[in-house]
């Protein structure tokens, strides 16, 4: 960069300009005002290290500073954040709004992140602005999630303080997140096309030079050929290359060794030998093996760039389910006039009519219609399923056969889509053990390589040095170690999405990792092996009534109730014609009495029954009573009429998962705190041999602690607040999508679709990928133990190397791609 540049942005400078900034105690010259203000805020704050470690120009200010930047103020009204801003309750766990709430979560969009500079600078500036209590920027996506505390600064002041670095920041917007992925491939493309067509030129050029025997061209057409080649090779080097000389640059100042280092290396000290053999008219170049192999290098990252994409594709597709507009009834039920709104501006209570086709633009209930909704995005479940009045739908599944009015009960950041969405980008942000790891090992290697290569050339130097520079570039590219790197990070994003797409939402990134190597599985009962719905499941007749006529009047009786129990017979009963009862009076937490054919009936539990009559109970009724399950009486002034045994039956796919999970060799254990006979019952319909019951949370909790330090790997499966403390005690957990909202934010996996079989899907996705990350890590490995010595022997030439090192690394992102077929079988 010259004087007649700007130091800031790297545009030139206008004739008459006279603007500079202190930098490093060096007077630094500026294009204009907005440089210059964003110069000094960056010096000012002390981050002028930006300068140091950043690896690309930004973008000049005029250019990024739009004209709302005059009018932030707009950003801090309730209306305008309702589609992007997130209330967090005082204890940060539950999305409200209302009093107390005084952090907020924003999710934005920045725009002019040109290097993992602009990261550090933007994580820097913000976290040091009083109130700003969370900074977390993804460089993949130019994701910003920001919390501040709203009575410290306000949202405009934060918005104001990015753009006084250079930077422009709105609410997300998936088309926008989308746009930049699209001008990221754009310019990857065009670096690809630079390098092939110089590769292509160069080739022509070189060949001729090949096949020339002695004495069969000139001189001056050989040096002309080669000042050619070398025209051509320029822009290869210094515009398609670039990324790896800037990359490498930025790690040596930071005094670390990036994969990018060996890579910019040999092609530095390539091209550099052969200009140097260009200009002296002596020696050989290698300008058709450096535009080779920045070709296959380029092409190979490009591959890997389009399949990570994909890969992370699902919460794009997550995020872009929601509609822009809904049809809300006006003045339902007066009215049924449909307007256009848009559909952030909706509200709890709101009517709107979903058309079939149409997606359902928020989370809610049906009141009239009946239909299906398509929720495989959603839930992991293909088909699609039934809507009738009183059922819930969320926002963002899509409608499939008839109208259906829906009233809206969440909308925003409180649906259930807005929280899958925040749980997969969380998981996303965060780095397994296992990737720390793998980059640790690559770093080692990489300076080992170093130090390999300076030895290579100096044996070759003195061996045959005409031959020790081309060498000497074929072990530095040839054993880069991308492919190791690549190895893990690829198979676990792969398996993350696959497992969301089968219905099990990865929200913490150990998560597949750990749930691979689960020894025990350790389920909880109500809720999660069972449907945690009451069922009726057995009449014992105690006169000389049917069973049939009994039911029906239980039914009669419970006709008016919600009490799940009374749900439950009233659903026994379905389709029979009920009798008529009056004088309906209901005590609570004891039961229900009424008058039927002039006697007093009453229904509930057996105790309460008994006080009318006055009658023991047979012994034919105590094997009921002993059962575990709840037990309801019904009786009138000449005694017991029946029993009722309402219970929660095992979910219809327990038993499959189960039988797999024992095929695999886990160890498969029901815990649970409701009375034994209940749990040993569930536990022999489904073939479980290990059963804790009537445990305290704290009993659940010291039982997983127990087989911990007996050296299990447990999963914990639960649903309900009790079990949070246990799913934290756990080294993977797993909630029910439909559990409580504390024992979700506790889980590292959530069951979205409440299927087992998803669960037991994901169980084979995680198996899986570590199968395919050992088969990543083992080719790496091999791959490196083979090509190095080829290498340092002279057997493989620079484009070779390029070839090696692009086929390995696009190796490992295949094999990683495969676990997208996984999630579907």
């Amino acid at each position: 960069m010259n004087h007649s540049n700007c130091y800031h942005c790297g545009q030139p400078i206008p004739a008459g300009v006279d603007l500079e900034v202190g930098i490093d105690g060096q007077p630094r010259a500026m294009c204009c005002g907005g440089c210059q203000a964003v110069a000094q805020a960056i010096v000012a704050n002390g981050l002028a290290d930006y300068y140091r470690n950043r690896d690309q120009l930004p973008n000049s200010p005029r250019e990024a500073r739009p004209a709302i930047i005059d009018g932030l103020q707009i950003y801090d009204h309730p209306d305008f954040q309702k589609s992007f801003v997130r209330f967090l309750a005082a204890t940060g766990d539950a999305d409200r709004e209302g009093a107390g709430c005084r952090e907020r979560e924003a999710s934005l969009i920045l725009e002019g992140i040109t290097c993992s500079a602009c990261i550090w600078l933007n994580e820097q500036h913000l976290s040091r602005l009083t109130g700003v209590t969370a900074v977390d920027i993804n460089y993949a996506t130019r994701r910003a999630r920001i919390r501040w505390d709203e009575q410290r600064i306000k949202l405009s002041d934060i918005l104001a303080a990015i753009a006084a670095i250079g930077y422009h920041a709105h609410p997300y917007d998936p088309a926008k997140s989308e746009e930049l992925a699209g001008k990221e491939r754009r310019r990857a493309l065009w670096r690809v096309f630079v390098a092939g067509f110089g590769m292509m030129q160069v080739m022509m050029y070189a060949v001729p030079l090949y096949l020339a025997g002695d004495g069969e061209m000139t001189a001056d057409i050989a040096q002309l050929l080669r000042w050619a080649s070398l025209l051509l090779t320029a822009p290869v080097v210094f515009y398609s290359a670039a990324p790896f000389f800037r990359n490498s640059w930025r790690d040596l100042r930071l005094r670390r060794v990036g994969m990018d280092v060996p890579v910019a290396l040999g092609i530095g000290v390539a091209f550099a030998a052969s200009v140097w053999a260009t200009l002296t008219a002596s020696g050989e170049v290698y300008f058709d093996s450096v535009t080779m192999f920045v070709f296959f290098l380029l092409c190979g990252r490009f591959l890997e760039m389009s399949a990570r994409q994909r890969a992370v594709s699902v919460t794009e597709a997550l995020a872009k389910l929601m509609p822009a507009v809904a049809g809300r009834v006006a003045a339902y039920p007066e009215s049924r006039e449909v307007e256009q709104v848009m559909a952030a501006d909706l509200q709890p209570g709101d009517i709107v009519l979903v058309k079939p086709g149409e997606t359902i633009p928020a989370d809610g209930r049906v009141i009239e219609g009946e239909s299906s909704s398509d929720e495989a995005l959603l839930t992991g479940e293909s088909a699609a399923v039934r809507k009738v009045p009183g059922l819930a739908v969320i926002g963002g599944a899509l409608n499939v056969e008839s109208p259906l009015l829906v009233e809206v009960m969440q909308v925003g950041e409180g649906t259930r889509l807005s929280a899958i969405v925040r749980l997969m980008e969380r998981a996303a942000t965060e780095k397994p053990r296992i990737v720390e790891l793998a980059d640790r090992i690559a770093g080692r290697f990489i300076v080992s390589l170093l130090f390999i290569a300076a030895a290579v050339a100096v044996v070759w130097w003195t061996i045959d040095p005409a031959q020790a520079l081309w060498i000497t570039v074929s072990v530095l590219v040839v054993t880069c170690p991308c492919a190791l790197s690549l190895a893990t990070p690829v198979a676990l994003t792969v398996a993350s999405g696959a497992m969301a797409r089968a219905g099990l939402l990865v929200t913490r990134s150990h998560a597949v990792e750990t749930l691979a190597r689960a020894s025990h599985f350790v389920f909880d009962k109500t809720g999660t092996l069972t449907s945690g719905r009451m069922r009726l499941l057995e009449v014992l007749p105690l006169n000389e009534l049917q069973p049939a006529q009994s039911l029906a009047l239980a039914a009669a009786l419970e006709q008016a109730s919600e009490h799940p129990i009374g749900v439950a017979l009233r659903a026994a009963s379905d389709g029979v014609l009920l009798p008529i009862v009056d004088a309906l009076s209901n005590e609570p937490g004891r039961g229900i009495s009424a008058r039927q054919a002039g006697r007093q009936l009453r229904l509930g539990q057996p105790d309460y029954v008994l006080a009318l009559h006055g009658q023991p109970l047979p012994s034919s009724a105590q094997a009921l009573l002993a059962s575990g399950d709840t037990v309801v009486a019904l009786g009138d002034e000449s005694g017991w009429m029946a029993l009722f045994r309402v219970g929660d039956e095992p979910r219809p796919e327990a038993a499959a998962m189960v039988a797999a999970l024992q095929a695999q060799g886990r160890q498969v254990i029901l815990l649970s705190g409701d009375a034994a006979p209940a749990v040993e019952r569930v536990a022999r319909a489904l073939a479980i041999d290990e059963v804790v019951a009537a445990a305290s949370p704290q009993a659940k909790h010291d039982f997983v602690r127990l087989l911990q330090e007996g050296g299990a790997v447990v999963a914990m499966v639960g649903d309900g607040v009790n079990d949070a403390p246990v799913l934290a005690q756990a080294q993977v957990s797993v909630a029910m999508g439909g559990g409580a909202q504390l024992a979700r934010t506790q889980a590292d996996l959530i069951l979205l679709s409440e299927n087992l079989d998803h669960l037991r899907r994901g169980v084979l996705v995680a198996r899986r990928s570590l199968a395919v990350i050992r088969q990543n890590l083992l080719w790496s490995f091999a791959y490196n133990v083979v090509a190095l010595p080829l290498a340092m022997g002279g057997y493989i030439t620079p484009w070779m190397a390029g070839i090696g090192m692009s086929g390995s690394s696009l190796m490992v992102v295949l094999n990683s791609m495969r676990l997208q077929q996984v999630g579907g079988r």
